[in-house]
């Protein structure tokens, strides 16, 4: 790395180019947020996103890592790596309710905003576009694929009606349940059917008896999908999706357990045949680096935000952010403006997601996350510290694999 000027001054460049940039950054977010995709199928955004980091001179691998809509575009050649996630996924019926639009945009801001600096600073900059948050976990797909192997941080902002920093997200694992019995005759020979719904009755009523035995921090939702067609004949199929969470992997790993086996009683219990299967990847919780998370909270602050200080027992849903958190330094900060009152996931979260604020909080959560960057790559004590973690991580890769250590943990979406 060859000699830089002061922090002060590459605060000052990051802001020149990325206001010279803001017009392109808030059409993108406005973009996404019109043209709502799902998860795996975003197309048109992962296009959009990977269109404007390559006219600014990244080279971008589109469809990267075995996934049509992820891509990585990169700049710089440093022994640093930065990566930046950019969501972009959006809910069912209600689109961007959790605001990825501003996620997406926030993360291309930084990565514009460092890549004319980046070799100077001895940087790679890494911009992600990472699939499939809300429902699958496109992050475990691309973890599995290597694409955080050289990466030394990982850094993206999240939508919210409040800036914060530092909080967690619990550990989740989603299944579908199918029970199959035979039907017949509900009236007439009701003896020769097996009932499905029964089954799920009895599931569903082993999972309410075991909450009162939950441990703190976990929690079992569900929905029944379909329980029969016809009150005169015994349902032969019962679907349902559940979730279950827990505040670590390992007590999602124990709660797991316990809800498998009040599915299989109502099997037991009924004589129906029983289906679960895992949807997408199991979510690890969250674990902020708070050395880093201390940076971004002192930026985001000089900023002019409002940012309460870190508090690890702050916990929100869940996020495959988490797994990339178990491998990699990692911040997932709260980008906040307002909302009008509501939440995420609520329809009227959409409506504030292309407001004067909501623009702010890309811009500013971009400029919030290049400026960190810019710490990381001139302290010398925590560059070499984030660069000597990822060789011991290096390291520990080589001798698993030489171990041919068996599947891969659930923080690595096994």
């Amino acid at each position: 790395m060859t000699s830089t000027p002061s922090v002060p001054t590459l605060r000052e460049r990051t802001r020149a180019v990325l206001a010279s940039r803001r017009d392109e950054v808030v059409a993108l977010s406005h973009a996404l947020h019109a043209d709502p995709e799902l998860a795996y199928e975003e197309h048109r955004s992962a296009r959009r996103t990977a269109d404007l980091v390559e006219a600014a001179g990244f080279e971008t691998e589109r469809g990267a890592y075995g996934l049509p809509t992820a891509f990585r575009a990169t700049a710089g050649s440093g022994d640093l790596v930065v990566a930046l996630c950019a969501e972009y996924d959006a809910l069912p019926g209600i689109g961007h309710a959790c605001g990825h639009n501003v996620n997406a945009a926030a993360s291309v801001a930084a990565a514009l905003a460092l890549a004319p600096f980046a070799d100077e600073l001895g940087l790679t900059v890494k911009l992600l576009g990472t699939p499939a948050e809300e429902s699958g976990g496109g992050k475990v797909d691309m973890l599995r694929a290597g694409a955080f192997d050289d990466v030394a941080a990982a850094m993206m902002v999240h939508a919210a009606p409040q800036d914060s920093v530092g909080m967690s997200s619990q550990a989740i694992s989603s299944w579908r349940v199918e029970y199959t019995g035979t039907a017949a005759h509900a009236a007439a020979m009701p003896e020769r059917g097996v009932n499905a719904a029964d089954a799920m009755m009895i599931a569903q009523v082993a999972v309410a008896a075991y909450r009162q035995q939950m441990p703190p921090d976990t929690v079992v939702s569900g929905v029944v999908t379909h329980g029969g067609d016809a009150a005169n004949v015994i349902p032969a199929r019962a679907t349902a999706a559940y979730d279950c969470r827990a505040g670590t992997a390992a007590d999602l790993r124990a709660l797991q357990a316990r809800i498998r086996a009040c599915f299989e009683a109502g099997a037991l219990a009924t004589g129906a045949g029983l289906a679960l299967e895992t949807v997408g990847n199991d979510y690890a919780d969250l674990r902020q680096d708070f050395d880093i998370g201390r940076r971004y909270l002192a930026a985001a602050r000089d900023l002019g935000r409002t940012v309460q200080d870190l508090d690890p027992s702050l916990r929100g849903g869940s996020t495959d952010m988490g797994n990339v958190s178990h491998l990699v330094p990692t911040i997932h900060p709260m980008i906040g403006y307002d909302c009008g009152g509501t939440i995420m996931h609520n329809p009227d979260f959409t409506r504030y997601g292309t407001t004067p604020q909501a623009d702010l909080a890309v811009l500013d959560g971009g400029l919030a996350m290049a400026w960190t960057a810019l710490d990381l790559a001139t302290g010398d004590r925590h560059r070499a510290g984030l660069l000597r973690r990822l060789a011991d991580r290096g390291a520990a890769s080589a001798v698993a694999a030489e171990q041919e250590a068996g599947p891969g943990t659930l923080p690595t979406g096994g």
